[in-house]
């Protein structure tokens, strides 16, 4: 029998980039604009940073008039590179659930769907001491923030390092020791899956780690995707970002991806390298292009 094609109006498809948000948060909505995003995904303070000055009212007025003007969204938020919260040190792990529960509370205030994290490294304390200790960051982020809509967002990861969530194993036992578990997403990242050994090049491949998800996670927990190609091969653990089409990952899993129908609705984010090509192209624009037209329409 042959295969049937089930075939995807390219409007249900939701594109986008990682935005700055230099001169202000909403600025980050033009820039989206620029680039041909239909969503984006943001910083909400300066990522480099553990502190920063409350939100103004003025800037979440601007916020929302600049997510109404141009009708942009899913917005999702990144949460800063700094927060450890699978972390042995108590002071870090302490600083990383307080920077965590505040950067909740901005997305909050901002309508934003979910707060991506990387779930955090053990720092040769053991996987399962991890585990425990970023399972214990969430009970007390989410005591602290009862009633939020917005979604806790673990990213999947290449396992580097001594980070956690370079395995399905890892997300499932960490949602499984999480009390408020309905509160928790998944961010899959194809480049951190390749690195990480899921082979999305295949399509057996492909099949199998979605089954594998779909198994241990579930795919209704799976809030939105990261779209880069990865600059190393498959199970290096490295994560090396590259442009679509360009690395190890090619073109035959990203479309996959786009044409995948249990994944309609679900934000797909670039957060490949910016800036023009060497023919004076915009990167994000060519990239969302690429994958706009790989939808078989």
């Amino acid at each position: 029998m042959a295969k049937r094609t089930i075939k995807i109006p390219p409007a249900q498809r939701r594109f986008g980039a990682h935005m700055s948000i230099a001169g202000g948060l909403h600025e980050a909505f033009e820039r989206a604009v620029k680039s041909g995003g239909d969503c984006l995904q943001v910083f909400v303070k300066n990522q480099r940073q553990w502190r920063a000055p409350a939100l103004t009212r003025q800037a979440v007025t601007l916020w929302e008039q600049a997510r109404h003007r141009t009708g942009l969204g899913p917005v999702i938020a990144h949460a800063t590179y700094l927060i450890n919260l699978a972390s042995p040190d108590r002071t870090l792990w302490r600083r990383s659930i307080n920077a965590y529960t505040d950067e909740l509370r901005r997305c909050a205030r901002l309508g934003i769907a979910g707060l991506v994290v990387h779930p955090g490294s053990h720092n040769d304390s053991g996987e399962t001491r991890g585990i425990r200790r970023i399972a214990e960051a969430l009970n007390v982020i989410h005591a602290r923030t009862a009633g939020f809509q917005v979604k806790t967002v673990l990213e999947t990861t290449a396992g580097q390092g001594t980070g956690i969530g370079s395995r399905f194993e890892h997300l499932a036992e960490i949602i499984s020791l999480t009390e408020a578990c309905e509160r928790v997403a998944i961010c899959a990242d194809t480049c951190h899956l390749f690195a990480a050994g899921y082979d999305l090049t295949t399509e057996e491949g492909y099949a199998a780690t979605f089954e594998t998800f779909d198994r241990l996670v579930g795919l209704d927990r799976l809030l939105c995707f990261h779209m880069n190609d990865s600059k190393k091969p498959l199970g290096s653990h490295v994560d090396r970002h590259e442009h679509i089409g360009k690395g190890r990952l090619g073109r035959s899993a990203f479309r996959r991806l786009v044409n995948d129908p249990r994944f309609l609705g679900r934000p797909m984010i670039l957060e490949t390298p910016k800036g023009p090509d060497a023919r004076g192209r915009d990167w994000d624009r060519m990239s969302l292009g690429l994958l706009r037209r790989w939808v078989e329409v």
